[in-house]
């Protein structure tokens, strides 16, 4: 969910895609990876991959849901890849076909598995929360010392998106990542599925929707990083890396994080394997590949997410392992919570709820 990442590999139009013996198809998430794992996964074992990207689940959603994707890996988020399972779009994970299935973090797989109510559903490969980034300065100059950067109010209050406005406020384009906060900051349960919140949760949205600059998932990494926008939900990876970004281009802007105080979800982002993958055999080397210490690692500090990978950390850079905006602290933990598979009804409602918001209707 981190630079846009541009294999040759992805000019190969999915229409295009072969069914070779040597021959992986992978989609995932844009900025999800190290920029060297593909590569050296392939000198390692031959098989040529075909990478391509989205930048949200909904955009996975309707393309598996289609059917014959030509995909043998993707990465849906927890709730989406229940969905999907019960449609029949993903197939069961072999977990004896894994031999480094030992390095996962239980505590981390353990919720992904309990969400999902699977334990052979898919192999959590990263996690997170999702919050506020902002630029520390930027929103100083506007809100004062006192700006509340650790709570949702710094861009659901109209009063502070008002003063925001000018230097660029955006929410991610993530319905089922958005709402259940909304609701939280309302006071309400995050993991609630009365209908009757998310029309509140609505409401709120809807009342800061004309101080927005846009809403989008991925735009706001390159932008905040930039100084082209100030403050956005984001998801804490990206703000991570937005905050990398500016740094390495030290341009003077100064990007963070905060899990808000009123409590955000854990998300969980799976590999799974598409019910009518044809190169089944190279996309289990493949999750065996990323669950590989080293391997993890590096996609770790590449993407600075947290991992489903408990053997990684020893080799995980110590800035990432000790930030509690990455690895949340325990008093943060208690605010956490997850957000459970919607059923159609009350997707429905989520659906049309965030339609009448970002269309600003």
């Amino acid at each position: 969910m981190k630079p846009t990442i541009k294999y040759a590999a992805i000019a190969i139009l999915a229409s295009n895609i072969a069914y070779a013996e040597g021959q992986l198809n992978i989609y995932n998430w844009s900025d999800y990876i190290a920029e060297d794992t593909i590569a050296n996964f392939e000198a390692e074992t031959g098989i040529s991959v075909t990478y391509d990207v989205y930048d949200s689940n909904e955009v996975l959603e309707a393309k598996m849901m289609a059917g014959s994707s030509g995909y043998d890996l993707v990465v849906p988020t927890g709730d989406f890849l229940a969905r999907g399972r019960e449609a029949g779009v993903y197939a069961d994970i072999d977990l004896a076909r894994l031999a480094n299935i030992g390095n996962q973090d239980r505590q981390v797989q353990g919720l992904a598995d309990a969400q999902l109510e699977a334990r052979n559903a898919g192999v959590v490969y990263m996690w997170g929360t999702t919050g506020i980034a902002y630029n520390v300065d930027m929103v100083r100059e506007r809100l004062g010392d006192n700006a509340p950067t650790d709570s949702w109010d710094l861009i659901l209050d109209p009063a502070n998106a008002a003063k925001l406005a000018d230097c660029g406020i955006a929410i991610l384009d993530a319905p089922t990542d958005v709402l259940p906060n909304v609701v939280a900051y309302q006071g309400g349960a995050g993991d609630t599925t009365d209908p009757k919140l998310f029309e509140k949760a609505g409401e709120v949205l809807n009342a800061v929707r004309p101080h927005l600059r846009y809403i989008h998932s991925s735009q706001s990494i390159n932008d905040i990083a930039n100084g082209d926008i100030c403050a956005a939900i984001m998801w804490s990876g990206d703000a991570f890396q937005a905050a990398y970004r500016a740094e390495e281009a030290n341009n003077g802007h100064v990007i963070d994080y905060s899990i808000p105080s009123e409590g955000t979800n854990l998300w969980f982002d799976l590999m799974a394997i598409p019910a009518d993958a044809k190169n089944v055999d190279n996309a289990y080397k493949f999750i065996d590949y990323m669950m590989r210490a080293d391997v993890a690692a590096n996609n770790v500090n590449y993407v600075w997410y947290a991992s489903g990978n408990q053997a990684a950390k020893a080799s995980i850079d110590p800035e990432i392992l000790e930030h509690p905006g990455i690895y949340p602290t325990e008093e943060s933990q208690k605010k956490l919570f997850v957000v459970p598979v919607y059923d159609a009804r009350l997707d429905r409602v989520v659906n049309r709820v965030w339609s009448r918001f970002s269309s600003g209707g």
